[in-house]
């Protein structure tokens, strides 16, 4: 087993991180836009609004790419639920960067008698995170690029053994340290399936338990200790919608460091997206409400990197 698990991890991640071309932007824009995308969850329920969401993005002529934060499939990670995923994505006009999520790849495609869902072997869980990188066309689930002078870096949950829903693996570790060990005048933005931990208000079950929140924590806390030049993470995972305190809450900054920005699913009548606007001195970020078609001034934030 431990031979044909080997053999499986370096045909996934023997080639380096690939990410598809960005769109060249206005050169006279000031900025870069990033628009977020948290949990599709797809096909899913209120599947309209969600193409909707699609058919909005494609509209602003200042998004040079989206990223969506986990969380593509509904339940399990089947190949049908791929399938519509690659269809629902196909109708995007911009550049796109995904992560993986729980519902992407931890659970077998069947559930139970009861009718749960059932945490994988390690040989299935590897299996969908190449269903997933093979369904995307990309050469690895994780990986980085440089934006005007900041590092964006995408990882996805790949663990292969742990009972938590949001863990790196060793190999990503590693792989994340010596990234920002090369990397240490670039401002950081890191994109992952969950929070950092405390830094929502503990408002439901979930909510800063350690299936909910980035694993391994302990290393994590260290990493970016020792890496100030991470100032952002952007995750989903907990569907906060915009209507929760901790939304957009002083609770949100990890370590007076890191200001963790939250995204709420696309299971829902009503949805938001947030947007980083990248600035040369400061990242802004809005957010609109597709319920109401219109920006929510209420919820702008200026966040400043890191000087070197």
């Amino acid at each position: 087993m431990k031979k044909f698990l080997s053999v499986l991890l370096f045909l996934l991640w023997i080639l380096p991180p690939g990410l598809a071309a960005a769109a060249a932007s206005d050169p006279d824009r000031p900025y870069q836009g990033i628009a977020l995308m948290g949990d599709p969850h797809l096909p899913g329920k209120n599947l309209p609004e969600k193409e909707e969401v699609i058919r909005t993005i494609n509209g602003w002529g200042d998004i040079d790419r989206v990223v969506v934060l986990g969380d593509i499939c509904k339940e399990t990670g089947t190949v049908a639920e791929y399938a519509a995923a690659k269809e629902f994505f196909s109708r995007l006009h911009k550049p796109l960067r995904l992560v993986a999520g729980n519902h992407d790849y931890i659970y077998e495609d069947e559930t139970n008698s009861e009718g749960r869902k059932v945490k994988a072997s390690p040989t299935a869980r590897l299996l969908k995170l190449a269903r997933f990188s093979e369904t995307f066309g990309m050469k690895e689930i994780y990986g980085s690029e440089r934006v005007g002078n900041y590092l964006l870096v995408y990882l996805s949950t790949d663990d292969l053994e742990s009972g938590l829903l949001a863990k790196l693996s060793e190999e990503r570790v590693a792989w994340l340290s010596d990234t920002l060990s090369r990397n240490r005048n670039l401002p950081t933005i890191i994109f992952f399936h969950a929070p950092l931990a405390g830094t929502l208000k503990t408002y439901n079950e979930y909510a800063n338990t350690p299936s909910f929140v980035a694993q391994p924590a302990i290393r994590l806390h260290d990493l970016i200790r020792k890496n100030p030049q991470i100032f952002l993470w952007v995750s989903g995972h907990l569907h906060v919608p915009a209507t929760n305190e901790s939304y957009s809450s002083p609770v949100n900054v990890y370590e007076k460091q890191v200001t963790v920005i939250h995204n709420t699913d696309l299971e829902r009548k009503r949805s938001w997206t947030n947007v980083l606007y990248l600035y040369p001195e400061k990242v802004i970020v809005r957010t609109y409400d597709h319920g109401q078609k219109s920006w929510r001034p209420d919820l702008e934030r200026t966040i400043h990197p890191p000087r070197p």
